[in-house]
C-alpha cells in the first residue's frame, strides 16, 4: 500500500496542476468550456477527507482511508486516488470521482490514464459524466502524458471504459459505506 502520511503529489500529477485548468461558463448560451477542476496544493489531508466522507456516505464508522484526493469541482464533486492495489505506488492506483449528489464511478485505471484524459481535454468530471464529447485537446498536458504514459494514448471514453470494465464494483463498494 503507498505511504499514506506522504500528501506530496507523483511527478506527473503535479506538473499538470502546476499548469492548471482554464473553465469558462457562459450564463447568456449556458454552456462550458474548458474543464470544471480545481486541483489542490497536495493530497487532501486524511482528517479533512474522514470529516467530509462521513457526512457525506451518513456513516460515522468511515474515514475514506482507502482514498487520496487531489482535487474537486466548483460544485463540490471529488477526485483522488482509490488505494485498492496492495504494494503499489500511488501513480498505480485507480482514479474514482465522488460526486456532491451522490454519484460514483472509476474514470481511470491509473494516473497514466488520468494524463491522457486531461491530455484530452477532459477533466475529472466530463469523464465521469460525458465521456464521449468532444473536447479541445491540451497540447501542454499530451506532452505531459507522452512523457509519464507513453503509447498509452486512447479516447476519455475508451480510458474510462476500461477502468470500469476493471472495477465494476465500485459504485456498490461505496454504496455499501452509505447509511
Amino acid at each position: 500500500m503507498p505511504d499514506t502520511a506522504d500528501l506530496t503529489f507523483p511527478a506527473a500529477l503535479a506538473e499538470v496542476f502546476a499548469i492548471g485548468f482554464e473553465w469558462n461558463w457562459d450564463e447568456d448560451t449556458d454552456e462550458s468550456t474548458g474543464c470544471d477542476f480545481e486541483p489542490y496544493e497536495q493530497f487532501e489531508a486524511p482528517e479533512r477527507t474522514a470529516w467530509w466522507f462521513r457526512l457525506w456516505t451518513g456513516n460515522d464508522e468511515v474515514d475514506g482511508a482507502e482514498f487520496r484526493f487531489f482535487g474537486s469541482t466548483g460544485a463540490g464533486d471529488y477526485a483522488g486516488c482509490w488505494l485498492v492495489r496492495p504494494d503499489m505506488p500511488l501513480a498505480a492506483q485507480p482514479i474514482v470521482y465522488v460526486g456532491s449528489e451522490g454519484e460514483t464511478g472509476m474514470i481511470a485505471r491509473d494516473l497514466g490514464d488520468l494524463l491522457w484524459i486531461f491530455a484530452n481535454g477532459s477533466g475529472p468530471a466530463e469523464a465521469f459524466g460525458q465521456p464521449t464529447i468532444d473536447t479541445a485537446p491540451n497540447d501542454e498536458f499530451r506532452a505531459i502524458a507522452e512523457r509519464h504514459a507513453p503509447g498509452r494514448n486512447r479516447s476519455t471514453a475508451q480510458i474510462v471504459a476500461d477502468a470500469r470494465s476493471e472495477y465494476p464494483g465500485f459504485s456498490a463498494f461505496i454504496d455499501s459505506l452509505c447509511r
